[in-house]
């Protein structure tokens, strides 16, 4: 069952992190996906890779989308890409987060 993201953290009380953790976890295939996206890109010369390009090309290739794919979650799957893969720090652009 997939699992949705209800209204803004303002609404709902929970922060953003707190939004992308429980989708991460009800959702690990979009993680398995954006991870394979990234390393296509940067396999085929790519030096520089935009998370949200590749987020909106996932949109497009699942065929009925994911529920609660929200575009407040690409910097947190970027910096989980660094993380899993310090080697492509540099095709990332990461700016400061404001608020945890």
């Amino acid at each position: 069952m997939p699992f949705a993201v209800l209204g803004s953290h303002r609404a709902t009380g929970r922060s953003i992190t707190d939004q992308f953790r429980a989708f991460d976890a009800h959702n690990p295939h979009v993680y398995r996906a954006l991870e394979r996206m990234a390393a296509r890109r940067l396999a085929a010369g790519a030096t520089r890779v935009s998370l949200k390009d590749i987020f909106e090309d996932l949109r497009r290739q699942l065929p009925y989308g994911v529920t609660g794919l929200n575009n407040n979650f690409t910097a947190l799957y970027a910096r989980r890409l660094i993380d899993d893969h310090p080697h492509w720090a540099r095709a990332f652009e990461l700016r400061r987060r404001r608020a945890a």
